[in-house]
């Protein structure tokens, strides 16, 4: 189904974990003051060996490897730590920002606000993953531009071995429509796009809690 081989990494923990601040605006999200806490440092180091321990017991060899990250600071800061690790410069080819990789915006409601608000949202989805909170993302939105985020990937690549830097809303969300999708494909012959798009109903999206990732934290999916 895909052209490529995908894992994924949550940011390491970063200044607003460490705040317990929720932190998902474009606007806020790439302030400076948001990337990494020193935790989130040797949490993305360390999630830098396991990516390349991965590649190694899967024969990939580093000119494959490609690594598409959120804009946000904290995203960024993990990324470029990962870069280190694996020897590849972070201005060369094997980089790419994908602003549909983002924070799931949780809207003015909630913004710079305690983590302990999570909760509500989650119940939110739970309930209706096609309603979000006032002013920000559904469930249903924020598998949509993964959906395009897939895409684009897909269209770009071929052979390689895709690191996915984001978010722990989004990449719960992006497990649940690729795991999704990969059930999906085996009664249809339908491209990535169409699966994608199919896979997108209230009893898939409303489960997306269950891929919870820890910070720094890395997973192979497809």
């Amino acid at each position: 189904m895909a052209k490529n081989r995908y894992w994924v990494v949550r940011h390491g923990k970063s200044i607003p974990n460490e705040q317990g601040l929720i932190v998902s605006s474009m606007e806020n999200g790439t302030l400076p003051q948001f990337q990494l806490a020193s935790d989130g440092i040797h949490q993305a180091k360390l999630a830098g060996q396991l990516f390349y321990k991965e590649l190694e017991a899967n024969n990939i060899p580093l000119s494959h490897v490609r690594i598409c990250y959120s804009p946000f600071s904290r995203t960024i800061h993990t990324a470029q730590l990962i870069a280190t690790v694996l020897n590849l410069p972070f201005q060369s080819p094997h980089y790419k920002v994908i602003e549909d990789l983002r924070e799931r915006y949780f809207g003015p409601s909630f913004e710079l606000l305690s983590h302990d608000k999570y909760l509500e949202i989650w119940d939110m989805d739970a309930k209706d993953p096609f309603v979000g909170p006032e002013g920000g993302e559904s469930v249903k939105d924020v598998a949509f531009r993964l959906a395009r985020a897939m895409t684009i990937m897909e269209s770009e690549f071929e052979g390689c071995a895709i690191l996915v830097v984001s978010h722990g809303d989004t990449l719960q969300i992006l497990q649940t429509i690729l795991l999704a999708a990969n059930e999906h494909k085996e009664t249809t012959d339908d491209d990535l796009a169409s699966v994608l798009e199919a896979v997108q109903v209230a009893p898939i999206l409303s489960q997306h809690r269950k891929y919870s990732l820890l910070t720094g934290e890395l997973r192979g999916v497809i």
